[in-house]
C-alpha cells in the first residue's frame, strides 16, 4: 500500500515530509494530534504510519496501539527528538517496527519500511552505554511510569522536583 499517515505536531516537519513521500509516489496524511490520527485510520487503510513519540501533550505510544487496533497490518515508524531504550523497547512492544531519532530525512524513513518489508535484519552491534546515558534512560523510565508527572518521578528517584527538571533539560548523553 502506498498511503502513509504521518503524525507530528510539528507542522513544518510534517509538511516536509509530506511534499517529500509524495515525490516517491506516496499519496500522504498529516495529522497534529492523535484523535484526529484516530479518525483518519478509520477513514482510510493506511500501509504505513510515521509517529511522533510527543504529540504535544499526549504520547505516540497510545496511538501505536489505537492504529494497531484499527488495522493489524499497518507498519509503524517511531519518530523522537529524545531516544531512550525504555521507549523505544516499549514502541517496538506494541508494535511498531522501527524507532528513529529526529532530524531524520525521508530516505532514512523508506528504508526503515522497506528493510522490514525484506526481513533482513542485520545484527546490531552491542556497545555499552555510558554512566550518563543509563542514568537519561532510568530517568525517562520512571517518569514514563507516572505519566510524565515531573513530582512523582522526582519522588520515586529521591532527588528535588527542580533537579529532575533541569536533568530533562540537558540532551541526553550518547552512548
Amino acid at each position: 500500500m502506498n498511503t502513509i499517515l504521518v503524525v507530528d505536531d510539528d507542522q513544518v516537519f510534517c509538511q516536509v515530509m509530506q511534499r517529500a513521500l509524495i515525490r516517491r509516489g506516496f499519496q500522504v496524511e498529516i495529522c497534529f494530534n492523535i484523535s484526529d490520527a484516530e479518525k483518519a485510520a478509520q477513514k482510510t487503510l493506511f500501509g504505513k504510519a510515521l509517529v511522533d513519540l510527543k504529540i504535544a501533550q499526549e504520547s505516540g505510544l497510545s496511538l501505536i496501539r489505537s492504529l494497531k487496533t484499527i488495522n493489524p497490518d499497518i507498519q509503524i515508524i517511531m519518530l523522537t527528538g529524545y531516544s531512550s531504550v525504555s521507549t523505544a523497547v516499549e514502541a517496538i512492544k506494541l508494535g511498531a517496527l522501527n524507532y528513529f531519532c529526529k532530524p531524520i530525512d525521508v530516505d532514512e524513513v523508506l528504508k526503515g519500511f522497506s528493510e522490514a518489508d525484506l526481513m533482513e535484519e542485520e545484527p546490531t552491534p552491542i556497545s555499552t552505554p555510558s554512566l550518563d546515558r543509563i542514568e537519561w534512560e532510568h530517568i525517562q523510565k520512571i517518569l514514563q511510569d507516572h505519566q510524565g508527572n515531573i513530582s512523582a518521578a522526582a519522588r520515586t528517584l529521591g532527588m528535588h522536583r527542580r533537579t529532575l527538571q533541569r536533568k530533562l533539560q540537558k540532551k541526553p548523553a550518547s552512548h
